[in-house]
Formats: C-alpha cells, structure tokens, sequence
C-alpha cells in the first residue's frame, strides 16, 4: 500500500502527543539506512509515562494492522517499539540524554510535517 509508512508515521506521532510525550523527533532514514524508513524518538519524564506512551504507540500501529514489537518495557528506561517501517524509541529522560540518538543519527533529516 502506497504512503503506508508515512500513515504509521502519522499515527505513532499522533499516539505520542496523545500520551504527552516531550520533544518528539521523527528522522527520517530513508536512503540512510535499511533498519527502518523512520524512528521516531520521544521521552516521559516518568517510568509511567513512558510505559503509557509505549503502550499508545502500540495501540496505534496495531490498529493499522501492524505487527508490533517491543523491547524494554520492564524497566521502562528505554523502550523500543518496532513496527517494521517506523521504529519508536521511547526513553526516559535521563536516558535520552545519554544516548542521544539524534546525534548519532545527525545524517537523517528531520521530519517537518506528516
């Protein structure tokens, strides 16, 4: 289905705020890489809230008829929420701060509108 990853884009991105998530980035990786068209990158700045923004992202893509797989929601620091085309990395703060995925992915632009 044509436009199918930029429509999951849209929905995790649309999850994300829905759970109030800060700073939502979603990099587009198309050409740069074959693990994903597009991560999106967010954080809670509780365990809750990022199990609560997780577990939405999930919802959505499931109910786009995705398969979804996810890493991390037992210690809920970093979860991974892998929905083939789009891959949502949901940290908590801290963490975020750590890894900084934007900086190791500074080759990907980012994504102004969906």
């Amino acid at each position: 289905m044509a436009g199918s990853a930029e429509q999951l884009l849209k929905a995790v991105l649309n999850a994300a705020e829905e759970k109030k998530a800060h700073d939502v980035v979603a990099l587009n990786l198309q050409g740069i890489s074959l693990i994903a068209d597009y991560f999106v990158i967010c954080h809670g700045n509780s365990d809750t809230q990022v199990l609560s923004i997780a577990t939405e992202i999930r919802k959505s893509a499931e109910l786009s008829g995705k398969r979804v797989r996810m890493e991390g929601m037992d210690t809920a620091r970093w979860v991974l929420v892998d929905m083939g085309d789009v891959v949502a990395h949901v940290f908590h703060r801290d963490e975020r701060e750590y890894y900084h995925l934007e900086r190791l992915w500074s080759d990907a632009k980012a994504v102004e509108s969906v």
